[in-house]
């Protein structure tokens, strides 16, 4: 699924990487007191939407996100129902309308991906400073936030110290954020451990709900997309780690094999079939494995 649907009784608003929004038919974003939000089959990667798509992607995000929600009881969060037009049945969720952060709100439990870059350079990640002697994949204990800020779609996400935080939604805010992530984080881990996979990372997102005025937790929750999910089994620190998202398709694009550049600013090339089934294969393993349960399309 990629194009826009009409569906009836709701008016498309907004398109991002990867989910549209709906408002209900005759009332704008700002006096919609619910959107619809759509997960499609599209991808991203070095902040490109890619040309290929993943079949069943957008129905197993909302699915693992419905299961994690669940879990999370203990953290408002935006779902009011999952009674959707049949045309969007299984990736879709019915949500409140929140007035979302400009944050984008980072846990990490493991040192790797960006954080791990500008460790290399100078000890810290976001200007936290960290054990000397760490590599890629060892454990942060505690976890950390590292926030960054919201980019338009295309740009990239500019990571940010909890000082700027603050200057972008105010100290109070700023420190509620970083509790409600870290205990997104830490439920989620102990989790995800206890089924043989290890959360290295998260992002997730919150708003104010407009009706209570509670930061809520919005968006998609620990997915494959927004979470590196390794496996357990197999991971020790030092090496590139096994993993269930979507870390397969960027090493795929950054290989010979693909013949692209991820600096050049050129779009990445279409995945081949092989590497689409693959990553198909390694989002339903995510989604069995955490919840045991069977996905079925």
């Amino acid at each position: 699924m990629s194009d826009v649907v009409a569906l009836d009784g709701w008016e498309h608003i907004y398109s991002g990487k990867i989910r549209d929004l709906y408002v209900p038919a005759g009332t704008s974003v700002q006096e919609a007191d619910r959107v619809l939000v759509v997960a499609s089959d599209k991808i991203s990667a070095y902040d490109f939407v890619l040309d290929s798509q993943i079949p069943d992607k957008g129905k197993i995000l909302t699915q693992l996100s419905l299961w994690w929600f669940e879990q999370l009881s203990s953290v408002p969060n935006h779902v009011l129902s999952t009674d959707v037009p049949d045309a969007v049945a299984g990736r879709a969720m019915v949500c409140a309308n929140l007035e979302m952060f400009p944050i984008e709100c980072i846990a990490r439990g493991y040192l790797t991906g960006s954080g791990l870059a500008e460790y290399r350079t100078s000890g810290t990640v976001t200007g936290l400073p960290l054990p000397i002697g760490l590599v890629d994949g060892s454990r942060l204990e505690p976890a950390i936030f590292t926030p960054s800020a919201k980019a338009e779609v295309g740009e990239h996400d500019e990571n940010i110290t909890f000082e700027q935080t603050i200057d972008r939604v105010g100290e109070i805010v700023a420190e509620e954020l970083r509790e409600l992530t870290l205990k997104v984080y830490s439920t989620a881990e102990r989790i995800a451990r206890d089924r043989g996979i290890i959360l290295a990372d998260t992002k997730v997102e919150f708003g104010r709900d407009r009706a209570t005025g509670r930061i809520t937790l919005g968006d998609e929750v620990l997915t494959p997309d927004s979470s590196r999910f390794w496996d357990g089994a197999t991971y020790a620190p030092g090496k590139s780690q096994d993993s269930f998202d979507k870390q397969f398709v960027r090493d795929w694009l950054t290989s010979p094999a693909s013949g692209w550049d991820k600096n050049s600013g050129e779009k990445p090339p279409v995945l081949p079939e092989e590497i689409i089934e693959k990553t198909r294969s390694r989002y339903v393993e995510a989604y069995e494995r955490l919840t045991g349960r069977t996905f079925s399309a």
